[in-house]
């Protein structure tokens, strides 16, 4: 026997099914935006079809400025009839004066040249009559007009055209000749890809008065240009390296690959999806004409981060960036060349240990520190690349201003018969802080691909092939001195 508390757990079923069918229901009549950040986005939205069994004209003028008409996809929504675009035409050419003076070039047209009142308040709008040589349509030049035989390079005054006629446009419009197997009634989905929108990330860094704990600040911004508005949308954003061909590029030529973006959070949640990563505001949001939309995504607080300074000595100049090792051998002056700044960087482990751990999109990152009175200061920026989770970020923001360094060649010979070259450096590095600091000094060994260091005061990290690095204490007010040499051989 089926007890009270069974039928109201029942009932309570069936209505939780039906919201949840009626939810389902109205998401699916929302317009969906899946927004990539290379200025396109793939646009899907349901249209009401009325059709008779075979063929059918349909109009259609609610999509993008910039729709590409080949990617559109129509489909029925319901799944019991078949729905085939036979023909389409595309017409993107919406009424303004200047194509309706383009259309009437040779005709005559009448121009209203003023406005007045006369003394019983009734309003006059005088006209002149003239034959439309050129319009200067699509930069053609001056428009043309011809009065009473004289031609005047200008309109002489705001023309005045006759009714519309059937076949004009207000917006850009697609004509469908729509083939089905049965008639009547449906909701049908309409994709289509579309130029005119991207996203991208920015993050503002601040760190306290005295430290490197940070607080960071994430931002998508969202820009529609595409002449259309999309109102409550459901919104995604595509992430990863996706291919997508340059418009107006012959095939073989493909376009810049997209940025990727991850964040499980409540106003933006991530997946997975095929080799990109698919991001979803949680809200339908609505993207106006010409809008910058911006929405929070991360928040992190806490974040440990270090402060570097890296004195990258040799100021290489561009000019011998094609430079072979037998032309860098001979040129006794290569590398000798000293720059004096210190770099200043930041890194952070993007790590769920460090408050984070959610890959980062590329994205212009700003720094920030308070000053001791409270107020935030601008402290430098850069621009990070794609970062998944458990990897560093180390941007570089600046140039320190109380530690400079000082690179100078102390010795060089070469033995071409030997097939050896020894070169030996000296490198300063002065503190004018009033605490001690660590200085990366970085070298590149550039003259030959077999080298060994035959002296040297510090011990040293192999960055890479040709690359060495030197980590340097340097105390408050003071200097701290690295030499070494380096023996080349091929």
């Amino acid at each position: 026997m089926v007890t009270k508390l069974q039928s109201f757990a029942s009932i309570l079923i069936v209505l939780a099914c039906a919201g949840l069918r009626a939810q389902n229901e109205e998401q699916s009549r929302q317009p969906a935006v899946t927004i990539f950040n290379d200025n396109f986005a793939v646009v899907r939205q349901t249209i009401p079809l009325d059709l008779k069994a075979g063929t059918n004209h349909v109009t259609f003028s609610d999509a993008t400025a910039h729709i590409e008409p080949d990617s559109v996809i129509l489909r029925d929504l319901t799944g019991r009839r078949v729905v085939r675009i036979l023909e389409q035409n595309y017409r993107n050419d919406p009424l303004s004066q200047d194509l309706l003076l383009f259309l009437n070039e040779g005709k005559v047209l009448e121009f209203e040249t003023g406005r007045w009142v006369d003394e019983q308040g009734k309003e006059h709008h005088p006209t002149v009559q003239g034959r439309l040589i050129r319009s200067g349509y699509q930069n053609q030049g001056t428009p043309i007009v011809e009065i009473d035989g004289r031609l005047h390079f200008s309109l002489p005054g705001m023309p005045v055209f006759s009714a519309l006629g059937q076949d004009t446009i207000l917006k850009p419009t697609l004509n469908w000749l729509l083939d089905t197997d049965k008639p009547g009634s449906s909701v049908a989905e309409l994709s289509y890809v579309t130029e005119g929108m991207s996203w991208h990330a920015d993050y503002n860094v601040v760190a306290p008065p005295k430290g490197d704990t940070l607080d960071l600040i994430g931002w998508v911004t969202i820009e529609n240009k595409t002449g259309k508005e999309f109102d409550n949308a459901r919104i995604k954003l595509m992430a990863g390296d996706v291919n997508k061909i340059a418009p107006n590029v012959a095939t073989g030529s493909f376009g810049t690959p997209i940025s990727a973006m991850r964040r499980e959070l409540v106003v933006v949640s991530e997946k997975a999806f095929d080799e990109y990563h698919l991001y979803t505001l949680e809200r339908p949001a609505t993207l106006h004409d010409r809008e910058t939309k911006q929405v929070e995504f991360v928040v992190a607080s806490g974040v440990k981060s270090k402060r570097l300074y890296v004195y990258n000595g040799a100021a290489l100049d561009n000019r011998y960036a094609y430079y072979g090792y037998e032309q860098v051998r001979g040129d006794a002056s290569y590398g000798t060349q000293s720059n004096p700044k210190v770099w200043v960087m930041q890194e952070f482990k993007n790590s769920k240990a460090n408050h984070l751990g959610m890959p980062l999109p590329k994205g212009r990152l700003r720094f920030y520190r308070q000053d001791d009175d409270g107020q935030m200061e601008f402290t430098g920026e850069n621009v990070i690349d794609h970062t998944p989770t458990d990897e560093t970020v180390r941007v570089y923001t600046g140039n320190a201003f109380d530690i400079v360094g000082e690179r100078r060649r102390v010795d060089y010979k070469v033995d071409s018969f030997r097939r050896f070259a020894d070169e030996s450096f000296e490198i300063k590095v002065r503190n004018h802080k009033k605490e001690a600091v660590e200085v990366r000094v970085v070298e590149k060994l550039y003259r030959g691909a077999n080298w060994e260091l035959t002296q040297k005061t510090r011990d040293y990290a192999k960055l890479d092939s040709q690359t060495i690095e030197f980590t340097v204490p340097v105390p408050a007010d003071g200097e701290q001195v690295v030499t070494y040499t380096v023996h080349y051989s091929w």
